[in-house]
Order: C-alpha cells, then sequence, then structure tokens
C-alpha cells in the first residue's frame, strides 16, 4: 500500500496499472526509480508514488486517467530541464514522456513533427540532414515540450520568431483522458493557449513545427573582453545592436572564463564579458553584420567564425550539464541603460561561484512582430531577457547563491518590464502574473473550459475562473 496526497494507493491497483501500458511503471523500491526521478536542477529532490514511463499516447491517456481516478497530484516529465524541477512531484504520479523521441521530417512540406521526449539536438540532428531548422533554445539536451510550451527562443528567433509562433499544431491528451488535436483550425483558442501558456491544458504527444533553410554552416562565436572593460564595451554594444539586421543575433555574458583553447590560459578562471554572435543567413552577409562588434575595443579572443550549425547548438552544453544546484531570476527589458549598465558591472564583480553567468539575451526582430495577443506569450515588446543563471554543488552555499540572484533582481527591477519568461521562473509558483501578463485572464478562461479541476498544476499554474 502506498500514501499518496490524495490517500492510500493499493498495490494491487498499481499492477492493474502496469499491465495496461506498454512502458514501464516504477515505484519508489523500483531499480532505476532514483534515476527516474531525477531532474536537471539539483535543488529538486522529489519522490513521486508512481511514474509511468510513457511508450505512446495510449500510456499517455492511461496515465491521466489513472491521476484522475486515484486523485493523484500529477507532473509530467519530457526534457527535465525545467529550473522549477515541476517535472517531478512528491507522492503523485509522474508522466514520464522522456522516452517518447521520435522526430519525423518532412523535407518537401517542410516541417516536423516531433514527440514529447524529444531533445532540442534531437530534432536538429534530423532536420540538419534537410539543411533546415526551426528556432529552439541553446542548450541542446534541453526538452522540446517545455520549451514550446513556454514559447522557447534562441539563435534564430530574431530572423525567424518564437519556437510556439513556428509551431502549426499539437496533438493533446487533456484532463478527461481525451486526445484532441489544436491548430489554427481545430480547437484555435487551445492552440492559442498552448503557445505560451505552458503545461496549463495537457500532455502534448506531438509537436507539428515549420522549418525554415539554415546551415549546415553558420557565422557564430564569441568575442572575449576584459572585465575592467566592460561598461565601454556595454555602451558601444547597446548603439550597435539598435542597428542590427534580424537575422543577427548579440548576447552577452559575465563570467568566470572558462578553460577554452580560444582564449588566453593566462584569462581562464578571471571575470570576462562575453559577446556571443550568431548570423541566420549567408556566411558573408554574416560577416558584414558582426564587423562592427568584432571592432568594439581589444578582445582577448575573437571566435567568431563559419560553424556547422548543429555542432553551434551544443558548444554551451559543457557548462549547462546536469547535477548541479541551480537558481535563476529574469526580467525583460525594452533598452539597455547607464543605470542598469552600472548594475551589471557592479554585481559582476561580485559573482558567487565560478560557474554562475550574468546573462542577457538579445530579443526583438520576428518575435516582436506579433502582437501580444497572438498567443499566449505575451513579452512581444521586449529587446533585452537577462537570467541570473546561479550555479553551484554544495547545498551549503545555497542560501548565498541565491541571495545574490535575488539581490542582483530587485536591483534591475525598476529598469524592468514587469514580465518574466515563464521557463525562467525558479519557484514552482508566485509569478504567473508577471509570465502570463496580459493574457492571463484569457487563459483562465481557457483553464476553466478544458482542466476545471487544475489537474495540470505542477506549472506556473493558471487557476480556472468559477
Amino acid at each position: 500500500m502506498s500514501v499518496t496526497a490524495g490517500g492510500p494507493l493499493s498495490d494491487d491497483a498499481i499492477d492493474e496499472f502496469a499491465a495496461s501500458l506498454r512502458g514501464v511503471v516504477l515505484r519508489p523500491d523500483d531499480e532505476g526509480y532514483d534515476d527516474a526521478r531525477a531532474v536537471w536542477n539539483a535543488m529538486i529532490d522529489k519522490y513521486p508514488a508512481v511514474i509511468a514511463q510513457c511508450a505512446g499516447v495510449a500510456d499517455v491517456i492511461a496515465s491521466v486517467r489513472f491521476a484522475r481516478d486515484h486523485d493523484l497530484p500529477l507532473a509530467v516529465k519530457s526534457g527535465g530541464h525545467n529550473i522549477a524541477g515541476n517535472a517531478v512531484c512528491d507522492d503523485g504520479l509522474v508522466v514520464d514522456c522522456s522516452g517518447m523521441r521520435s522526430v519525423r521530417v518532412d523535407p518537401a512540406a517542410k516541417t516536423a513533427t516531433v514527440e514529447p521526449g524529444a531533445t532540442l539536438h534531437d530534432l536538429d540532428h534530423e532536420t540538419q540532414a534537410f539543411g533546415l531548422a526551426t528556432p529552439v533554445g541553446y542548450n541542446s539536451t534541453t526538452g522540446i515540450a517545455g520549451l514550446t510550451l513556454g514559447g522557447g527562443w534562441g539563435w534564430l528567433s530574431r530572423a525567424y520568431g518564437l519556437t510556439a509562433d513556428n509551431l502549426r499544431a499539437v496533438d493533446l491528451v487533456t484532463a478527461e483522458g481525451e486526445l484532441v488535436r489544436a491548430s489554427d483550425e481545430e480547437n484555435p483558442e487551445l492552440f492559442w493557449g498552448v503557445r505560451g501558456g505552458g503545461g496549463n491544458f495537457g500532455v502534448v504527444t506531438a509537436f507539428e513545427f515549420d522549418l525554415h533553410e539554415v546551415g549546415p554552416e553558420v557565422l557564430s562565436g564569441i568575442l572575449v573582453h576584459p572585465f575592467e572593460d566592460a561598461a565601454d564595451r556595454l555602451e558601444e554594444y547597446r548603439e550597435l545592436v539598435a542597428d542590427a539586421p534580424d537575422e543577427l543575433a548579440v548576447w552577452f555574458v559575465f563570467r568566470h572564463a572558462p578553460p577554452l583553447p580560444v582564449i588566453p590560459e593566462a584569462y581562464h578562471g578571471e571575470k570576462v564579458l562575453i559577446f556571443a554572435a550568431f548570423y541566420a543567413g549567408d556566411v558573408d552577409d554574416g560577416e558584414a553584420a558582426v564587423a562592427p562588434f568584432r571592432e568594439m575595443g581589444t578582445p582577448i579572443a575573437d571566435a567568431v567564425e563559419p560553424h556547422v550549425y548543429e555542432e553551434w547548438q551544443q558548444v554551451f552544453d559543457p557548462l549547462l550539464e546536469p547535477g548541479a544546484r541551480n537558481y535563476w531570476k529574469s526580467h525583460n527589458f525594452v533598452e539597455i541603460t547607464d543605470g542598469m549598465i552600472d548594475t551589471f558591472v557592479r554585481y559582476a564583480d561580485l559573482l558567487p561561484t565560478p560557474h554562475t553567468e550574468l546573462a542577457v539575451a538579445q530579443l526583438g526582430g520576428a518575435i516582436n512582430e506579433k502582437p501580444t495577443d497572438a498567443t499566449a506569450y505575451p513579452h512581444r515588446d521586449a529587446a533585452f531577457t537577462m537570467n541570473l543563471h546561479t550555479r553551484w554543488t554544495d547545498p551549503a552555499d545555497d542560501d548565498r547563491c541565491v541571495a545574490w540572484a535575488r539581490e542582483l533582481y530587485d536591483a534591475m527591477t525598476p529598469h524592468a518590464t514587469g514580465g518574466v519568461y515563464v521557463n525562467f521562473v525558479p519557484e514552482e509558483g508566485g509569478q504567473e502574473r508577471a509570465a502570463y501578463r496580459e493574457n492571463y485572464e484569457r487563459l483562465a478562461e481557457l483553464k476553466a473550459e478544458w482542466d476545471p479541476d487544475n489537474v495540470f498544476s505542477m506549472n506556473q499554474n493558471v487557476e480556472p475562473v468559477s
């Protein structure tokens, strides 16, 4: 007999459930349980009563129905990368879709149909076989499901929009355990909601994306500058990005220099300012677009050159491997002011660990061409987004690292829009209004239609209107 948040759950009930699946059901004493409950952020340590490792749509349907029938908290795991750890829950059921990783590309139609357990690299690997891609994030081990449902952006987004903007349709298992399709033609309001509304409406079992001609080679790379020159470089940077073409994305990061061959050994472990550039188009055109950024100051390293797109998408993976403790805080901005630059530099000088990053991504371009209510993702005014990516290994450092992130977050609040990217929210709840902003009430009405009992609550939760 297992004790869950919904009350006693008999072994016979679990046995019957397990027999109905093609996949595997794990209980706390089973081999593989601890690996299955682990997620990317090592701060998350939750103990589900049951983990259903689904092999297909039928298993997902059966799992949702089982959770409902037994009044179990329900979490959905795909890539397991969510910073808040929403892929697992205590004393409930985890619908684990991480084994459902199929990617099917139609090169003639320039579309891809993707299962929810696929990672960004799974998608990139298949689409690049045909010289195609869709905008996704910058860590290739991230799951496509959580990325897309939160909106999703990366190197291609200024040229082609959000991951969610390139979504054509989804198949989704509802809170009633029914499979429905959502697109502009079928259940269009639900389709609106899944594009930025997170996992509030069901378990997506298939994503259909539009693809674009990308690569196989792209111009990309990093420009590294000494920390003492950071303020001057950022003042130049903000002038240059104001006129940058949509094909060009240039992000900046404060961190301790990693031991990369392109960075002189004398700077390894020292605080630096790194600009990361990417051009979504012809390499020669990219050289011209990046040239003004390469002329800023005297860089320690200039490693901007043609890269294989699929390899570039994996280049930062070693800095983001699982097993570390992570805490993020995030803001959106419409511009970079003098006060912001001063604050960035002051807090970057106090980075709490060698693996912590103060990162700012350039957004805008095609992302902001859509109106706020075009999709549930509302942040169409943001030109930049900041992620305070605090990262460490010793639990004794928790308070110190979290405090640094929160203090910098508070210091940047007067400069920010008041919005936050839902996939960067580190706690289980509390920032829903900031994440969904003007679209929150519409999402609450949609929630009441598709999930009135709030079965899908392990997310940045939208409560259904009564």
